[in-house]
């Protein structure tokens, strides 16, 4: 037993120490505050608590920094081993102790969801924040989309938010079947919605039957219309599962889990499987708190990605046994054969490649100029009151001319620095007129319906922008991404940072014009406006020399294109002599060209 020089509360513990059972359950180590420092399980309660204050010199770096800093100690009794994997998920998820590892936060994933309600809908989501029954998560939105849009071919179902009395457009051009309206049961609606279920659970081979019987059954009636819209949904299907089949289709529901880890660091992968497709796969980081073992790290997680991503499993491949994960849990499998094998390989790369990726990421943030660099953005953090370190920074700006040539730009910094890579053009489509508001409300939706949020998004401009940014981000995508304004004087030069404060409100930040975190804000700016002004640019003079030559009647797109392409500017074409059109256009048009310039 260690002694008060080690922690001063000893005598209070070893007194809590005798009154554990050796039970199976759960313990938190608790500080002076009753803040929880850490929760573990074990089938013998007394045993894995006393263990922590014994052979103290034998611990690690960070038990023994844990051990200085208990204070009390709370358990918990179950009746299984499984109650006590289950709890101990719960309760980690609840308090997210200091020393346990723990996986990233999933909210970057994104999410089928079918919702609860009397006519369920099928959402892309980001944010599990929507009552009903949740699908992934994907690796990324293209392939989810990619999946929702087979499901749409498949199926029809409603999509509107609210349900009127009247069939709307997406009845009359096939895409839903107008139960608002009576004209689908709600039994009818609820089976298309149970085939959805299917695809998304990977149960191909049930629905694929199904059809085919539907369609068998529409050509003995000879409406072969039906019938051959029944076969292009199967093949449709077909293909698809064809290009997720990867093994036999005797491999029915397994999880796969592989883990690789660094001193710092573990890296984890996770396949669903069902009928032999991988119906989703991503991969996850975990900073790593007490230096554990690929299995403790394993033990934790497997419980939480079961649940995550409701999983039907009852068999898991594994590259190493976990002591601590009860069979009856989920059966084990560290030495598959054959296309079980196949699947364990499969996500062994797959971890390997995430591993590489994150290290590269790292090295690129933590080289010589990172702490500079890094310094800066906590500045910038603090400042703006930031729940993480803004490594990827955002900002758009609308250029247009009295509502003429409408555009905007988008600008990414990551790591401080322009990501030029990122940089992304709108052309605006939906707003009539200068209006900057409706121009940056458009492309802000256009741009986070479909991509993962920044860690910091800024508006070249007051509060006014920073409002409508607020408003399609809350409000219409329900996502939580940081917004900052950046507000110019009258000499058109940058001198206000913006926030939203506790309350909601926009407040001023403080900063001087020589604050290093300034001088990054009006970098920011300035790219962003010169990006957006040079796409603005280009827009109105290709828009300039087409309408000068079309004005000339009898001279269309195509003969004007030709003409820029030989001469290269209007001015050009203007010096040209008669015979220098014809030879270009030929004489008929060259005739009108010629007269329209010099009569």
């Amino acid at each position: 037993m260690i002694d008060s020089g080690i922690n001063p509360n000893i005598e209070r513990i070893a007194l809590r120490l005798k009154t554990i059972p050796e039970s199976p359950g759960v313990y938190q180590h608790l500080d002076a505050e009753g803040k929880v420092l850490y929760v573990g399980k074990a089938r013998n309660l007394q045993r894995r608590v006393s263990s922590y204050f014994s052979h103290y010199d034998d611990k690690s770096a960070k038990i023994k920094m844990l051990v200085r800093s208990v204070y009390d100690i709370r358990v918990t009794v179950v009746a299984t081993e499984i109650d006590a994997l289950l709890l101990e998920n719960s309760l980690i998820k609840r308090y997210q102790p200091r020393y346990n590892s723990m996986l990233k936060d999933d909210k970057s994933y994104p999410y089928l969801c079918i919702t609860d309600e009397e006519y369920p809908r099928l959402l892309y989501t980001r944010r599990r924040n929507i009552k009903g029954q949740y699908y992934g998560p994907y690796p990324n939105g293209r392939i989810l989309r990619e999946l929702q849009d087979i499901i749409r071919q498949l199926f029809q179902y409603r999509t509107c938010d609210t349900m009127g009395k009247r069939p709307c457009m997406k009845h009359q051009i096939g895409l839903c079947a107008a139960p608002c309206a009576g004209k689908q049961t709600k039994e009818d609606y609820r089976a298309t919605i149970e085939n959805i279920r299917r695809i998304l659970r990977g149960d191909f081979n049930e629905i694929l039957d199904q059809l085919k019987r539907q369609m068998y059954a529409a050509a003995e009636q000879l409406r072969f219309e039906e019938a051959e819209a029944l076969k292009n949904k199967i093949h449709l299907l077909e293909e698809y599962q064809s290009r997720s089949t990867v093994v036999d289709t005797n491999v029915r529901d397994v999880d796969v889990i592989t883990i690789l880890s660094d001193p710092a660091y573990a890296y984890i992968n996770f396949m669903r499987v069902k009928n032999g497709a991988i119906i989703y796969s991503f991969s996850n980081e975990i900073k790593k708190r007490l230096d554990e073992s690929d299995e403790e790290i394993l033990a934790t997680v497997i419980p939480e990605l079961h649940q995550q991503t409701a999983s039907t499993a009852t068999e898991v491949l594994l590259p190493v046994p976990v002591p601590d994960l009860p069979d009856d849990y989920l059966h084990q499998n560290v030495d598959p054969r054959g296309d079980r094998r196949k699947l364990l390989e499969l996500s062994l790369r797959n971890v390997e490649s995430y591993q590489k990726q994150c290290r590269h990421q790292r090295a690129l943030t933590q080289g010589d100029a990172a702490p500079q660099a890094v310094k800066l953005l906590e500045k910038l953090q603090r400042a703006l009151q930031l729940p993480s370190l803004p490594m990827e920074i955002e900002c758009f700006d609308n250029s247009n001319i009295q509502g003429a040539y409408p555009v905007a730009g988008m600008v990414r910094f990551t790591a401080g620095k322009p990501n030029r890579k990122e940089y992304r053009k709108f052309n605006i489509k939906s707003v009539e007129g200068p209006d900057d508001y409706a121009s940056m409300a458009e492309v802000i939706e256009r741009r986070y319906s479909k991509n993962a949020p920044p860690d910091l998004l800024i508006v070249d401009g007051g509060a006014g922008q920073m409002e409508v940014a607020r408003h399609v981000i809350h409000d219409r995508l329900h996502l939580q991404i940081p917004i900052a304004g950046l507000a110019k004087d009258d000499r058109h030069r940058t001198n206000e940072l913006l926030r939203y404060n506790e309350h909601g409100d926009i407040a001023v930040v403080g900063l001087k014009p020589t604050d290093p975190v300034f001088h990054l804000l009006e970098q920011i700016q300035n790219e962003v406006h010169r990006f957006a002004i040079t796409f603005h640019k280009e827009k109105r003079s290709k828009g300039t020399f087409r309408t000068a030559l079309t004005d000339i009647p009898g001279i269309g797109e195509h003969t004007a294109h030709e003409l820029l392409l030989r001469f290269g500017s209007v001015k050009q074409i203007q010096l040209q002599t008669l015979d220098d059109l014809s030879a270009a256009i030929g004489p008929a048009k060259a005739k009108l060209v010629y007269a329209f310039y010099h009569n």
